[in-house]
């Protein structure tokens, strides 16, 4: 973080904020569900906390808002660091690791989707804002301020590109309007946010959202995995996300606790030889005839192994039916359910950036401090404050 304002020999340095105090600030703020840059800068000024973190050093809005977005291999490196001091403690030991999805609302309203003709139609119009904002400039300078007449077509200029940018994301998402029996000419995409989709919320409504993937670690609680995707599906996620933790950790946990959104074939098949993989079996499907009424079959047992199974999905099925397994399964809403709860505490309930890589970047900052919390219960000797669970009732809260 100061390769960009270190100073250097036969150049000048740029006076800039340390970014041990924004990363701080940061962490301090999302621990306490504050996620507005400007409401920080302003209890830098008021708030005993934030002024003995800050240091006396005066802090602006605009400081912290590009410090969140602008380390997201920082941030990364950050939590590969904090799971690896982990891990060597002895703290996380990646036996079991349990994954899910949290639907957290967009920076866009409703009524920023768009089909693809009007889209057309307001990229045409902005384009056309600008270059008559640039003939005024051209022929008559002096025509108010310049200030405000640059800033005119800024605007107009960003307008054009967010509309742009939600023409380019359209294709994606009118393939996945047919893959869900609708129409293409159906899709929209966000002037505001064109990364954010319309997915089904926890509340059975549907809003502009982002799909927040994390993985954790069941016995220590600490957050191995962070991952953000643009599809309100859980279906594909699974193993993208055994990826990240393999490299992450260095290994794959023996046993992946997932709900059935994440299960499918292909997906079992591809781990099988990596770890064991522990989701609900469906129900069978009711087979119906040509006037779409139930044809009576025989009861099956859904733990079976059924005709054309691959040995995975055979041995998939028959370890979920086993009692033992059903127990272990368990872990998996007191670990996910449980992390998802404390981000929503901490206020991940709205994204405050647009953009799927900024997203990413809020994303990493709540595992950030998530596992800094978990560090102080699990080995506060890591931070100086003890070597034992008593060190941290003994130290100033």
């Amino acid at each position: 973080m100061y390769v960009s304002i270190k100073v250097r020999e036969g150049g000048k340095g740029r006076s800039k904020i340390a970014p041990e105090i924004l990363f701080a600030l940061w962490l301090y703020a999302t621990l306490e569900g504050e996620g507005r840059g400007r409401e920080i800068a302003r209890l830098v000024l008021s708030h005993d906390a934030y002024r003995w973190i800050s240091g006396g050093v005066q802090v602006n809005h605009h400081s912290l808002t590009e410090f969140r977005i602008d380390h997201p291999q920082e941030f990364d490196d950050l939590l590969n660091a904090s799971v690896a001091a982990l891990m060597s403690a002895g703290a996380v030991k990646l036996k079991r690791v349990a994954q899910d999805g949290m639907r957290v609302r967009a920076s866009a309203g409703a009524a920023s989707f768009r089909r693809r003709g009007t889209l057309d139609e307001c990229l045409k119009q902005a384009s056309e804002r600008v270059q008559a904002l640039k003939e005024q400039i051209d022929t008559d300078p002096g025509q108010g301020s310049r200030s405000a007449q640059a800033a005119r077509e800024r605007a107009q200029r960003e307008i054009a590109a967010r509309v742009q940018k939600a023409l380019e994301r359209l294709p994606e998402l009118e393939r996945a309007k047919v893959r869900g029996g609708g129409k293409a000419e159906e899709a929209r995409a966000s002037t505001t946010d064109a990364d954010a989709s319309v997915m089904k919320m926890a509340d059975g409504g549907f809003r502009p959202a982002y799909n927040t993937q994390f993985a954790t670690d069941c016995e220590a609680q600490v957050i191995v995995g962070v991952d953000v995707v643009t599809a309100g599906s859980d279906m594909a996620q699974f193993v993208p996300m055994a990826d990240q933790v393999e490299q992450r950790c260095g290994q794959v946990p023996e046993q992946w606790l997932a709900d059935g959104g994440y299960v499918a074939n292909e997906q079992i098949e591809s781990v099988d030889d990596r770890t064991v993989l522990y989701g609900p079996v469906p129900e069978p499907r009711a087979k119906k005839d040509e006037q779409g009424n139930k044809i009576e079959q025989p009861p099956q047992e859904k733990h079976a192994a059924k005709p054309g199974d691959s040995a995975p999905l055979a041995h998939w099925r028959v370890r979920m039916g086993q009692p033992e397994v059903q127990a272990i399964y368990r872990d998996r809403a007191a670990t996910a359910e449980c992390v998802n709860a404390l981000a929503r505490n901490r206020g991940l309930l709205r994204m405050p950036v647009c953009g799927l890589p900024k997203v990413r970047c809020v994303a990493l900052l709540y595992a950030l401090a998530h596992n800094l919390m978990r560090a102080v219960a699990l080995t506060p000797e890591i931070l100086g404050l003890g070597t034992g669970t008593s060190a941290i009732q003994q130290s100033p809260a």
